[in-house]
């Protein structure tokens, strides 16, 4: 096996500490990470805290016909109710985001909805992996250093950055509106919200949150705050990144069945839909899951979903709504038909743009086809995944989450025959008893990069590469159900843009900190050589065996790393991919090389 293992900083209970003891935030992202527990301390208690609604201190949102009545910036200028609601963030409204449930505040416009951060102590209970917050800055970029305060008395720190309203990354931000209200009138300027999450200590009950103190030039705005629930009983045994946000039709009331294959199997099943960076909600008339018989096919009757309790759901922009529980048996390694009816009309759509398995979709006004066993109704052919980024399976002992580019996606690996790595991987852990039959996702995107978005993170686009990985990390990783280890194999599409190894390498150690932190192990993964790709000049290879010392140095502190540039590259040659191994265009692995991947994984460094 070519697999080397580094020992990182653990805890006595195998789990990883803190890199720094007072705090710790992500190089090149605005997403902000967190220390977690301290040993309890013998100080005097702050006040008692409050419902953060008691704390509300400024208004940031205001009528289009009043646009005077509030002042989010102090300027005069705020957010448009009306922007809000056209996006489906309307007050009172639970909004699912990376896997919490945030509350918008209740209050109408132009009366107070959130709190400047100026060390306030907040009510807050719960356990859970991490504490998210709705925020924004003004004035700039704003931050600073919080405490979270458990009820045995113990605290811990966290450090909490809100991007700018008016110029934060739209990468990351959970919702883009397109205007600004100022005392002059409304302006064609978009303004954001975000949501940012720092971790806790696993297993202990929160008792509040005690909010940054924050400088006079830049205000930390808080609208709301929530503890991320640990999802336990759960495993992902399915996944897939949205990658951008593509033009589609115009579809009229159709139903989408999309095929996707199942790692682990359990005896109940949930599904996970993602309005991702869309500026409007999208209604879900009906879904369903079923085996798939052949094609559009299901083996038996499909399996109705419900989302609280209802046959359909409206997804904010941005937003993530998980469907309820439902007992259907999901085998493990089989094909799921899983459908879901449009009934409006979709000009664009959240995708995952490389999904190397043909799903289908019903005609234009052919109405709610969910129920239905037969595949006659579904006459057209979809290569990518709208809207579907998760399947969870009741039970199971948590999952391992590939993060990575088109060679992780299975760029041209054989359609519809599940050949890419992370597939031939899980298909090692169901074959052995000596390590957990871990569910694998795969959280690859075609084109992604480590340090750059080439998708912007807003607006239509024919770009499907995704935001950076950084940015994506919360989401696509960190978030995923019962994720205990992180594969992450990417930097060629920046070594061949012509990204320095030095930014690689620091994208790199921010992905392993923000991963640590939230006590996941850390596989990092060799560059392969891509020399001979027409896109991939002498100055690349340089930058890529850059990288690689440095992964292979365990500078990183990885849990383990994977050699996949000594898996596929020709002894004779090593800058360029072993032929046998070569899908003909010198950068993707053929089947068989990606099945030297699989092969190359030391399963124990999954678990550790």
């Amino acid at each position: 096996m070519l697999v080397h293992t580094f020992l990182g900083a653990r805890g006595g209970n195998g789990r990883h500490r803190p890199a720094a003891a007072a705090g710790l935030v992500a190089t090149g992202a605005a997403l902000a990470l967190a220390v977690t527990a301290a040993p309890a301390l013998a100080v005097q208690r702050p006040a008692e805290p409050l419902p953060l609604e008691r704390l509300f201190d400024n208004t940031a949102v205001s009528d289009d016909a009043r646009p005077g009545a509030a002042d989010f910036d102090g300027a005069g200028n705020s957010l448009s109710a009306q922007d809000l609601a056209a996006a489906g963030w309307t007050p009172g409204r639970a909004l699912g985001f990376d896997g919490a449930r945030l509350r918008l505040p209740r209050a109408a416009p132009g009366a107070p909805d959130n709190v400047r951060a100026d060390g306030q102590r907040v009510r807050l209970a719960g356990r859970g992996d991490a504490v998210s917050f709705l925020v924004a800055g003004t004035g700039g970029t704003a931050g600073g250093d919080g405490t979270v305060r458990y009820r045995d008395g113990s605290r811990g720190a966290y450090t909490l950055t809100a991007p700018d309203w008016r110029t934060g990354p739209l990468a990351t931000k959970a919702v883009a509106l397109p205007h600004l209200n100022s005392p002059a009138g409304q302006r064609a300027e978009k303004t954001r919200l975000f949501v940012v999450t720092v971790p806790v200590a696993r297993g202990r009950e929160i008792d509040s949150v005690v909010l940054p103190r924050t400088g006079a030039a830049a205000a930390l705005h808080v609208f709301a705050v929530a503890v991320r629930a640990e999802p336990r009983g759960w495993t992902g045994s399915w996944a897939a990144a949205s990658s951008g946000y593509t033009a589609v039709g115009p579809w009229r009331d159709r139903t989408l069945r999309l095929v996707v294959h199942t790692s682990a199997g359990g005896p109940r099943a949930r599904i996970r839909l993602a309005n991702t960076f869309a500026g409007r909600p999208l209604a879900i008339g009906h879904a369903s899951v079923a085996l798939q018989a052949s094609g559009a096919t299901a083996a038996g009757r499909p399996v109705p979903l419900r989302f609280g309790g209802r046959p359909g759901a409206t997804v904010p922009a941005g937003a993530e709504q998980f469907s309820d529980p439902v007992g259907f048996r999901v085998p493990a390694g089989a094909n799921l038909l899983v459908s879901v009816h449009l009934p409006g009309t979709v000009d664009a759509l959240p995708v995952h743009g490389l999904a190397l398995q043909r799903s289908y979709l019903s005609a234009d006004d052919s109405g709610d086809r969910t129920g239905e066993r037969a595949g006659g109704s579904y006459g057209q052919s979809l290569t990518t995944w709208p809207l579907l980024t998760g399947v969870d399976v009741g039970g199971g002992p948590g999952s391992v989450v590939a993060l990575g580019d088109s060679i992780t996606d299975g760029a041209n690996s054989t359609p519809d025959a599940n050949r890419r790595w992370p597939d031939l991987l899980w298909r090692r852990l169901a074959a052995q008893h000596a390590v957990p039959r871990l569910g694998v996702l795969n959280e690859a995107i075609s084109g992604n990069r480590v340090v750059t978005d080439r998708y912007p993170g807003d607006g239509v686009s024919t770009i499907t590469s995704g935001v950076s990985a950084q940015h994506r990390l919360d989401r696509d990783v960190l978030a995923q159900t019962s994720a205990r280890t992180v594969l992450v194999f990417e930097g060629v599409n920046d070594v061949r843009a012509g990204t320095s190894a030095d930014e690689v390498v620091t994208g790199l150690r921010a992905v392993t900190a923000r991963a640590h932190a939230r006590g996941l192990r850390v596989v990092m993964a060799t560059i392969a050589p891509c020399a001979g790709e027409r896109y991939c000049p002498p100055s690349a290879n340089t930058q890529r065996e850059k990288v690689n010392a440095f992964i292979r140095s365990g500078a990183g502190r990885f849990d383990a790393v994977l050699d996949f540039d000594a898996v596929l590259r020709d002894p004779a040659r090593p800058e360029r991919i072993l032929p046998a191994y070569d899908s003909g265009d010198h950068l993707h692995p053929n089947d068989a090389g990606m099945r030297a991947f699989a092969d190359a994984i030391e399963l124990r460094d999954l678990v550790g």
